[in-house]
């Protein structure tokens, strides 16, 4: 029988706090195993500029001409520069803040289609897509999402068998955020391209740890999230909008600009950033991109890979787990789904924590699409997820921890 032990030795955050921390034997130790849902921790640096202007900058960019206004905008513009320049986008200014993803994916969506059109996508897609394509069928527009192996990937001539006449919008998930799995992004960009389509990426889990490169893949539009592997704050992210496409906004307001004028502005980014900007926060962001710049996405790669043999290595000798998605470590990042026969994937996770300090997801991770392709949508699963800050240590803690559950 799995040893999960009590789930209730640490009732309240506050033991933590206090310094008790978590206990295995004698050692107390705390590791972050959850980074598809938020890298932590993050380089010093990105704290260090959310610091640094709060304290010493806490203007509101294009709201005024003193020098904190002045400041502040020439502090979002450079984070727009380095997220850009860290994802190949052409334009800066095409590229346009948003709170996270979601928001990002909302609006390439919501704003390009109408009645009529059609969508081509994927099964392994996040909710972030799917419930808006969901929505969308109320206003007329159909969507077909192509069924994916068991291991995640996508076939590509299976998604141009999908495109129809009426299609107006191919949406690609880069990176699935349950299994890890690396889409072909280039050869679905060559296919979107000869039919004509936009193609929509989501890069909430690529961007910043896999190489991207807007102007020669020919993508449409790119979403990110600032909050994963760019190393920045919460409630960041954004849209890179091609040109020729004019998704209608989310929502209209001040931008600062053309004040004297009822229609909202034309010009991007301003078209689509209404409202007072989380500076903090893009600030942040563009000190978490000039981080992954500065160490490179190719050596960002690999310091995920290595993490990632060790880790299948270790699970590779537990009869009792299950690891789900490609075999081949070089179609994933470091993200596993796993499962478990003599235990639910809740029970593990919460043994681990409770137990042994250690944080990983378990569920349908916002996904149950994708969890239908895997076939774990009946028990969800383990969800455990790398980051650049994590070490071979970490590693080998989770896999001592894991055996002394005896699964």
């Amino acid at each position: 029988m799995p040893d999960l032990g009590s789930l209730t030795r640490y009732t309240s955050r506050q033991d933590i706090s206090d310094g008790e921390g978590r206990v295995m034997g004698e050692e107390t130790r705390s590791v972050y195993l959850d980074n598809a849902a938020t890298t932590y921790p993050k380089p010093e640096v990105t704290y260090e500029a959310v610091d640094g202007f709060m304290r010493g900058v806490g203007g509101s960019a294009g709201r005024s001409g003193h020098w904190r206004s002045v400041e502040t905008g020439r502090m979002v513009y450079a984070a727009r520069e380095a997220v850009a320049s860290l994802l190949g986008a052409p334009d800066p200014l095409r590229l346009v803040f948003t709170r996270n993803a979601t928001e990002a994916l909302n609006l390439a969506i919501q704003g390009l289609l109408e009645p009529g059109d059609h969508v081509v996508t994927t099964s392994m897609e996040h909710n972030s897509v799917m419930r808006p394509l969901a929505a969308a069928g109320s206003r007329g527009i159909t969507s077909t999402a192509v069924r994916c192996a068991p291991d995640g990937r996508l076939d590509p001539p299976d998604l141009e068998k999908a495109i129809r006449s009426s299609t107006g919008l191919i949406v690609l998930n880069h990176v699935s955020n349950v299994t890890g799995t690396i889409q072909p992004l280039d050869e679905v960009a060559r296919i979107a391209r000869a039919a004509g389509v936009p193609l929509l990426v989501d890069a909430a889990q690529s961007a910043g740890r896999l190489p991207i490169d807007i102007s020669s893949s020919g993508v449409g539009l790119l979403a990110f999230t600032g909050h994963k592997e760019l190393f920045g704050p919460q409630g960041t992210g954004g849209l890179y909008i091609g040109a020729g496409l004019d998704p209608e906004p989310l929502c209209c307001g001040g931008t600062g600009s053309r004040s004297n004028e009822l229609e909202q502005p034309a010009e991007l980014p301003e078209r689509y950033e209404s409202g007072t900007l989380n500076a903090p926060g893009i600030v942040g962001l563009g000190a978490g991109a000039d981080f992954a710049a500065r160490v490179g996405v190719d050596a960002i790669r690999s310091h995920e890979l290595a993490l990632l043999d060790g880790l299948v290595a270790g699970l590779a000798e537990m009869k009792n787990v299950k690891v789900h998605g490609p075999a081949d470590l070089r179609d994933r990042v470091g993200i596993l789904a796993l499962t478990f026969e003599n235990a639910t994937p809740p029970e593990v996770a919460a043994a681990l924590d409770s137990r042994f300090g250690i944080a990983v997801r378990a569920g349908l991770h916002c996904a149950p699409c994708a969890h239908q392709t895997i076939g774990t949508i009946a028990t969800g699963a383990l969800r455990v997820s790398l980051s650049y800050m994590n070490s071979a240590d970490d590693i080998d803690y989770f896999l001592e921890c894991l055996a002394e559950l005896r699964l």
